[in-house]
């Protein structure tokens, strides 16, 4: 079945002729917006959530989670228009007319490609030349915030970008399969810095890298290095339950 509901085609036109100008500025709202949904959903499950505290408090919100917030925003522009550049010279095709199935399959490719070259990325972010210059700022957060997602390093957000655009120059992907994994990763990142757990205890046994499993690797920095799963923690060695 097509997804024939959705003219695909159309929008991507529109967006064809948008001026560098206006993607600038595409760019730079709907990734604050994100930003701030991100922020949003955060709130409200933990106001909501009755589920056990992970951590007695929260980490304080700093000045600085604030500034690393709106570089990441920054960044992740960067990243956007850099697919746009790569969309119109062609090196990216996205597949206009995805069945239903196809669409579903691609979602979950992208989910496993990418929890794996995260695994790696993230386990070369904590290696001790790295580490200090790299990532130990969102490790100060040992317990976690409603910024802790954003307060990355720069070349991290970047890094994490050139990821996703390398597998869709390898691949061509569909506007909603890409849409669907870029929700589902800002949502699971939020999930995970919660200071809640939000799944249920038997989720461990289906290998889903849920919220404890994160917060477990903010305590114990060399394990679980996974996002989405704890597979290739438990494939390599590193999973803490």
């Amino acid at each position: 079945m097509d997804l024939d509901w959705f003219d695909f085609s159309l929008y991507l036109k529109i967006f064809r002729q948008f001026s560098w100008l206006q993607w600038i500025v595409f760019s730079l709202l709907s990734n604050a917006f994100l930003c701030v949904f991100s922020i949003g959903l955060y709130q409200f499950i933990e106001k909501t959530c009755r589920k056990e505290q992970l951590q007695e408090q929260s980490h304080p919100v700093t000045r600085s989670d604030f500034s690393l917030c709106l570089l990441t925003i920054f960044c992740n522009s960067l990243v956007m228009l850099l697919g746009v550049f790569l969309w119109k010279a062609n090196w990216i095709i996205l597949d206009q007319n995805p069945s239903t199935g196809s669409a579903v399959l691609e979602t979950i490719a992208l989910i496993l490609l990418m929890d794996l070259l995260m695994y790696f990325f993230h386990y070369a972010a904590h290696l001790p030349f790295v580490y200090k210059i790299l990532h130990g700022k969102h490790h100060e957060h040992i317990s976690t915030n409603f910024l802790s997602l954003f307060v990355l390093h720069p070349f991290e957000t970047i890094g994490f970008g050139f990821m996703i655009l390398a597998l869709l120059m390898s691949y061509d992907f569909s506007v909603m399969s890409i849409t669907f994994y870029l929700l589902i990763n800002l949502i699971w990142g939020t999930i995970g810095h919660l200071n809640r757990e939000f799944f249920p205890a038997s989720f461990d046994n289906f290998f889903i890298g849920t919220t404890r499993f994160h917060n477990q690797h903010h305590l114990y920095e060399n394990k679980n290095f996974g996002f989405y799963t704890s597979i290739w923690d438990r494939l390599f060695g590193t999973y803490r339950a």
